[in-house]
């Protein structure tokens, strides 16, 4: 019986159309039945799915993104569900979760058809708004929960909570709710700390703090978070992984924790994470010179 195999291609990114037909090729001589998007799958005799439908995914064996750490990211919203292991293909620039370069596919596929890989779980976060006790949106995430000021928004005052302790309040431009996974993402960016991927632990990082005793904080993910604005409300947006999902009224509360979901990631590559973090990160430099 062949191997499903679902691909999430970014088809905004030119190298990854211009490859596509290479890759669906590759797959089938390795007898691997590929699996495209619903809106490109005829045009290559694919089987397809559609990411408004799980069902549609259910059979996969193994899912493969195609672009960078973004359309991996979102890939396991919908992958992490239904517990299929994961890997990405870098067609961007720092790649710090995909796991394979172009060059190495045909061979990384191989492996993964004869089961010559290792599997890594990664933990996820969960964020529920709630008006009073009536929740309003639940989302998860691999890298990040976000609740930032819009626009045109003055200072947030957030005030947290902590395994239902009140741990701070946050004069800031906003709050990332970080993975360990997420740790070289937006937090990074924000001052936090790089931490070891396997760690079971949530990243307290505020967005330009204006209080000096206003640091990252690292807690169990097991310990409940419970963000409230204070007054004078100004707007604020709750994104997950990237992508805003609402903007947080008045009278609305967050409260994140580790979610029921995580994301099987297939390692094929020896290198440690030790190893390849530095090089990761002074490629990211290399991408921001003109």
């Amino acid at each position: 019986m062949q191997m499903l195999l679902g691909i999430f291609p970014n088809l905004d990114k030119i190298s990854v159309c211009e490859n596509l037909p290479h890759i669906v090729t590759s797959c089938r001589q390795l007898g691997i039945e590929p699996c495209l998007p619903q809106e490109i799958a005829q045009n290559y005799a694919c089987r397809a799915y559609s990411v408004e439908n799980l069902a549609s995914m259910q059979n996969f064996a193994v899912a493969m993104s195609l672009g960078g750490d973004g359309t991996l990211l979102r890939m396991t919203h919908y992958t992490a569900p239904l517990d299929i292991p994961v890997f990405g293909v870098n067609f961007g620039k720092l790649g710090f979760l995909t796991e394979v370069e172009l060059p190495q596919l045909a061979e990384s596929l191989q492996r993964i058809v004869a089961g010559d890989y290792t599997l890594e779980q990664r933990s996820m976060l969960q964020a529920k708004i709630f008006q009073e006790a009536r929740k309003i949106v639940e989302v998860q995430a691999l890298n990040d929960i976000v609740l930032a000021k819009g626009h045109f928004s003055r200072l947030a005052r957030l005030s947290v909570k902590i395994g239902g302790q009140k741990s701070a309040n946050y004069p800031s431009d906003g709050l990332i709710v970080a993975t360990a996974t997420g740790s070289t993402a937006y937090s990074l960016a924000a001052g936090g700390p790089i931490v070891y991927p396997g760690l079971d632990v949530s990243i307290l990082t505020p967005i330009c703090a204006h209080a000096l005793h206003t640091r990252p904080l690292l807690i169990p993910m097991a310990e409940q978070i419970e963000i409230k604005a204070l007054p004078p409300y100004e707007e604020l947006l709750l994104s997950a992984d990237g992508v805003i999902i609402k903007s947080l009224a008045e009278d609305e509360r967050v409260v994140i924790k580790k979610s029921p979901c995580s994301t099987r990631f297939i390692r094929i590559n020896p290198l440690t994470y030790y190893e390849t973090w530095q090089q990761k990160l002074r490629r990211g430099e290399d991408s921001t010179k003109f």
